[in-house]
């Protein structure tokens, strides 16, 4: 029999409670109504999933371009989940937490994945520090890296872990190996209702969930074909680097790259080189140079100040930045995540 997002798994519990199908509408009304504002949140997308419709809107976080609204069928979501499944063997009972806002896609899915696989689902205040209130273990949970950077002393008390929203810096990387967790960096974005791909921490390359192929294009940039989520090719412009059609290294954003002098330059792959010792958000990016075409800058959170030479020892000769600005405060997406082109707009406005 097809699973369809009537059903409700009847090993599926929510805060400690099993729900049905018309339980879960009732308790759906009484989040919106009574509930903080992530339960309203969680209240809003339950009535939404649960109604008659075989799609849901869904807003793109606008990390790479302009938010937009888009349709996601419920069929594909379900798929997505039943690959998350299958990829991190979880088993009906296993426990969860929902510690991402459910406004966007990452918060949905986790409450997909819950009732679709059976899942014990608790629902945890969406801040900063999620587990700072949680006395419990848990199968599987989804964070962003803040959260993880501030949950280090109790990540152990996860058996499986999945981080997406943002780049991990190389020092978090380092964090996290030391700590008894089994967790991964994952690759996705809101049109492939959420990751498709994911990376353990401490490997190089990423690995796709079931039913997914990757492959490029004449950019080298990634496409995705995963027809049970997905009915057309995606087309990224993430750069990367192909193993197999199930694995790839991700090298950078084609939008990002810089072309200084005829050397191709990756802004992301420098920003790695420079993370643990920048302590300030910062990005690296680019602007016109007669000479060379495009000249590498360094665009850092904070009142201007004196960095020493020896910051950028770890970085080639050509991935010196030409240039540093400083910006009080960037401009970030909804999502929380840093908007380059904006915040660059807002440094030349201020010059």
């Amino acid at each position: 029999m097809m699973v369809t997002h009537k059903n409700v798994h009847n090993r599926f519990k929510l805060n400690g409670y099993h729900f049905s199908y018309d339980d879960l509408c009732r308790v759906a009304y009484c989040f919106i109504k009574e509930g903080n504002e992530n339960e309203r949140y969680v209240g809003e997308f339950l009535l939404e999933w649960l109604d008659d419709s075989s799609f849901l809107e869904v807003q793109t976080s606008g990390t790479t371009g302009v938010p937009k609204i888009i349709k996601l069928e419920k069929q594909a979501m379900i798929q997505s989940a039943l690959a998350t499944g299958d990829f991190f063997q979880l088993e009906p009972g296993n426990s969860a937490l929902l510690c991402l806002s459910a406004k966007y896609i990452a918060g949905k899915m986790m409450l997909v994945r819950a009732i679709i696989l059976g899942l014990e689902l608790d629902i945890a205040f969406v801040d900063a520090n999620p587990l700072a209130l949680v006395n419990k273990e848990y199968d599987f949970v989804a964070m962003v890296p803040l959260q993880v950077e501030n949950s280090l002393q109790k990540l152990h008390t996860i058996k499986k872990l999945i981080i997406g929203g943002a780049a991990l810096s190389k020092p978090l990387i380092h964090k996290i190996e030391k700590i008894d967790v089994e967790a991964y960096e994952t690759y996705g974005m809101t049109e492939t209702i959420t990751h498709i791909a994911v990376r353990k921490i401490g490997d190089k390359n990423f690995k796709t969930l079931p039913n997914v192929i990757v492959k490029v294009d004449t950019r080298n940039c990634l496409l995705i074909e995963a027809p049970k989520i997905i009915t057309e090719e995606i087309i990224t412009n993430d750069i990367v680097e192909i193993i197999s059609e199930k694995e790839f290294k991700w090298l950078g954003r084609f939008d990002n790259v810089v072309n200084s002098g005829g050397v191709k330059l990756f802004p992301e792959q420098i920003e790695a080189k420079l993370q643990g010792t920048i302590k300030d958000r910062f990005f690296i990016s680019s602007e016109k140079d007669e000479k060379l075409g495009q000249k590498l800058i360094l665009v850092i959170e904070s009142e201007e100040k004196e960095l020493p030479l020896s910051f950028f020892d770890a970085l080639d000769k050509f991935e010196k930045p030409k240039a540093i600005y400083f910006i009080p405060k960037f401009v970030e997406t909804k999502t929380g995540k840093i908007n380059r082109k904006l915040s660059l707009e807002k440094q030349k406005g201020a010059n």
